[in-house]
């Protein structure tokens, strides 16, 4: 990774991304009969767009942070809003801030600059770079969420007993919705950040964490298992019910921001006995956290997803410290992507008149499902994602947005506006046209919100397949 010359692999295993990027796998494809590797199909990935190895604090054996002392060599393939709105003039402005954890600037961007297929592109490593670097996230932040974050306050409203979901709703869920799921992540002040994070900080959050799992009872008590101690047997268990979370990769945010670092130490996942509620461990955040059930029951998910968010806010406030969170962002983590309410609440719903004009050949109608739900603020995802036919019809639906709306406010929003989606897919079945479907929503198809990058699926409820990837919590 940077020599001219072929390497061995004795040689090519000190390089600082050598293991992270693929290791010996990597190495194996690449090899010639002589099992050296040349320099220039070898040559290091993360410098290519500027930089050194100039020493960080934070590096490990299988992981260097880049140090950019000039504004990277942006292309026309960083599609990340970071590289939009990090000018010359911003980059020497922030170039030698340090958080007092020794979080830079240089660590904030390195996932934007060498994975430039990235949307947002930026992290923060702890809870004072929001304040630190706020002059490149916040315009990040408006980008991303269309939210002003300089002049906004951001509400918080975690109480079930808010949401109206009649008996007519709750009849068509029952009918159209095969499962549902409301995830956010959690991150606890005090403790850097998964990008950041020392060793001693992933092994402070797991105890808080730990301690959490294990003051669980009742429907929520469950048990926890140890990442790097997993045996085959749980393994296989996990992964089969898609519980398992993302596999560090050249593409994906916890390569290229450091995330990965002593991987797999003080990582872990949480299921409950029922295996409705799920709870990752220093994976992209301190912790993500899953509520899910199948069928439609809206108001039981968001129920047991606030008594999994307040146990956890209770144990952080337990060990004297508190969860990420303050008036303007809300619930603080990584990505400026997850900000805020950081919650998306989904249900697999069954559309299969929208599927057929999705199967069609008409431009306009295949994207009729897109326009209708852009329309009440949700985003649909088919099989292969978005933009997507749906295998059975079974679209995974769920709220744009994230920031400047409570948690409530949000689930009634996707609650409503799912109700709306299947009217029209009744009208649809009932013998009505797609232009009889556009007049009903009284305006012209909206542009869709900014794409966000591939990202893992999340898991599943127990017996029903992980939906379509959804946006990544990760820059």
């Amino acid at each position: 990774m940077g020599a001219a010359a072929s390497v061995t692999q004795e040689e090519a295993s000190k390089f600082p991304q050598y293991k992270i990027l693929g290791g010996d796998a990597e190495f194996d494809k690449l090899k010639d009969e002589e099992g050296k590797v040349s320099g220039d199909k070898y040559a290091d990935p993360y410098l290519k767009y500027g930089g050194t190895y100039a020493g960080d604090a934070k590096d490990n054996a299988d992981f260097k942070y880049v140090t950019f002392d000039t504004l990277p060599a942006f292309t026309p393939e960083h599609k990340s809003l970071m590289a939009k709105f990090l000018t010359p003039e911003l980059f020497e402005k922030l170039k030698d801030v340090k958080s007092s954890k020794g979080y830079t600037l240089s660590n904030a961007i390195m996932t934007g600059v060498v994975t430039p297929h990235l949307g947002v592109g930026v992290c923060a490593g702890d809870e004072e770079c929001w304040e630190l670097f706020k002059d490149l996230y916040y315009p990040v932040i408006q980008g991303w969420h269309g939210y002003d974050a300089a002049n906004s306050k951001h509400p918080v409203d975690l109480d079930p007993s808010k949401l109206v979901f009649t008996d007519e709703q709750k009849e068509t869920f029952n009918k159209y919705v095969v499962s549902t799921r409301i995830r956010a992540a959690r991150n606890i002040s005090g403790f850097s950040l998964p990008t950041g994070a020392t060793d001693e900080d992933r092994a402070g959050v797991e105890g808080v964490l730990k301690q959490t799992f294990a003051g669980l009872s009742g429907e929520l008590a469950g048990t926890y298992y140890e990442l790097g101690a997993l045996t085959e047997e749980q393994t296989k268990f996990l992964l089969e019910r898609g519980f398992l979370f993302q596999i560090p990769s050249a593409r994906n945010l916890l390569t290229g921001a450091g995330a990965a670092r002593s991987w797999p130490n003080n990582r872990g996942i949480f299921h409950n006995e029922a295996q409705t509620a799920l709870a990752w461990v220093n994976e992209e955040d301190h912790c993500r956290i899953i509520s899910m059930e199948l069928g439609g029951n809206i108001p039981s998910v968001f129920a047991r997803f606030c008594d999994l968010s307040n146990a956890i806010k209770e144990s952080a406030e337990a060990n004297n410290t508190k969860l990420m969170w303050n008036e303007t962002l809300g619930f603080m983590g990584t990505c400026p992507s997850n900000l805020g309410t950081g919650l998306r609440a989904s249900v697999m719903v069954v559309l299969p008149e929208f599927n057929k004009l999705m199967e069609g050949d008409n431009a306009e109608d295949k994207e009729l499902l897109e326009t209708v739900c852009s329309a009440f603020d949700l985003q649909p995802r088919g099989s292969a994602g978005e933009h997507s036919a749906a295998e059975g019809g079974k679209f995974d639906v769920s709220n744009k947005q994230r920031l400047g709306f409570s948690e409530v406010q949000l689930v009634q929003k996707m609650i409503d506006g799912v109700t709306k989606v299947v009217e029209l897919e009744k009208m649809l079945a009932g013998g009505s046209t797609p232009a009889d479907i556009r007049a009903t929503l009284n305006t012209a198809p909206t542009e869709a919100a900014p794409a966000a990058e591939a990202a893992p699926a999340e898991a599943a409820p127990a017996a029903e397949a992980a939906p379509a990837a959804e946006e990544p919590a990760a820059a």
